[in-house]
């Protein structure tokens, strides 16, 4: 029967939402985890002159036949998990073919997806996304992407007021056995004096906007889901992610000329699933800031009572709005 296939890390709990909302629907679902391949789940898929990719996917629990997989929900899976006893070279090895062998028969799936991998991985790129924005009709903050602190300082010259430096990819990292985020700040003229670092790597610098407050969109196919995110504290207003107690959500509707661009921006990106965030200034303008493709959702949903798991859901069965 028609299955959706999930491929999430186990302990996800947002997926485990959109599980339940499925099978709350009727819907078969068969959930794994990338991890449990090649130790826990077997592939055995076959492809000829006079058939397309076909065959099983089995774990410890189930069985899946690949021609009922008809869409697929892909979200942040664990790493491969390998036999113990390999060398590093074995191990680099085995993950590419895995890599290339698991992962080349999902993406070679002729299924609705949410979202396909090799959208997720382009679009993953700020660069791209602001380029793709600009193109589609929405407003971009002036941005700059450098490892040069002279061409910071001729940056700000430009710029008619203060600037913000944040990172170009994922902000967290692993020292010394802690998780650590980098926020985005403003910087100060003692930070333009001193620029020391810089040309260690890109950096992503930007205008400044003024702003009463962001917007968090989550787009699942067709369905917007807007929501005012409002900070009652200074680094809460630079950063919110910096400060989530400080925060308070608002529902809030989508301007028609942003839904339009938004959604030509997903077909341009390739994605139905993103977790967009906007600012807007004091005349009620909004300006894009970046696109999650696998974008956080369920604590708006918590907190603004939207239905972003049944969206979801819908755009897993073709069902729209």
């Amino acid at each position: 029967m028609p299955t959706v296939l999930v491929i999430a890390a186990r302990d996800d709990w947002p997926t485990d939402r959109v599980v339940k909302t499925l099978q709350d629907r009727g819907t078969a679902v068969f959930r794994m985890d990338a991890a449990e391949f090649p130790q826990e789940a077997t592939l055995a898929a076959r492809i000829d002159d006079a058939h397309p990719w076909h065959g099983g996917l089995t774990t410890s629990l189930r069985a899946l036949d690949l021609a009922d997989v008809s869409a697929c929900y892909f979200r942040t899976p664990h790493p491969f998990r390998l036999a113990p006893g390999m060398s590093g070279p074995e191990r680099r090895f085995a993950a590419a073919q895995a890599r290339a062998g698991f992962g080349g028969i999902l993406t070679a799936l002729d299924c609705r997806w949410v979202n396909h991998p090799s959208a997720m991985s382009r679009a993953e790129y700020k660069p791209f996304q602001l380029a793709a924005a600009r193109e589609c009709g929405l407003t971009i903050p002036p941005t700059l992407i450098t490892n040069s602190p002279d061409a910071v300082r001729a940056f700000a010259g430009d710029i008619p007021g203060p600037l913000i430096c944040k990172p170009v990819a994922s902000p967290v990292f692993i020292e010394g056995n802690q998780l650590r985020t980098v926020y985005t700040r403003r910087l100060t003229q003692d930070d333009l004096a001193d620029l020391t670092g810089i040309n260690t790597t890109a950096h992503l610098f930007q205008a400044w906007m003024d702003k009463t407050h962001e917007i968090r969109l989550t787009v699942a196919g067709e369905h917007l889901y807007a929501a005012e995110v409002h900070s009652k504290t200074e680094t809460g207003h630079t950063d919110w992610r910096s400060d989530y107690k400080s925060l308070t959500y608002r529902t809030t509707e989508t301007p028609p000329a942003i839904a339009e661009a938004v959604q030509r921006l997903m077909r341009h990106l390739g994605l139905r699933f993103a977790a967009l965030d906007f600012i807007v200034s004091p005349a009620g303008d909004w300006t894009f800031l970046e696109a999650n493709p696998c974008g956080q959702w369920d604590w708006i949903q918590h907190a603004t009572g939207h239905p972003i798991a049944e969206g979801i859901a819908d755009e897993l069965l073709g069902v729209t709005p």
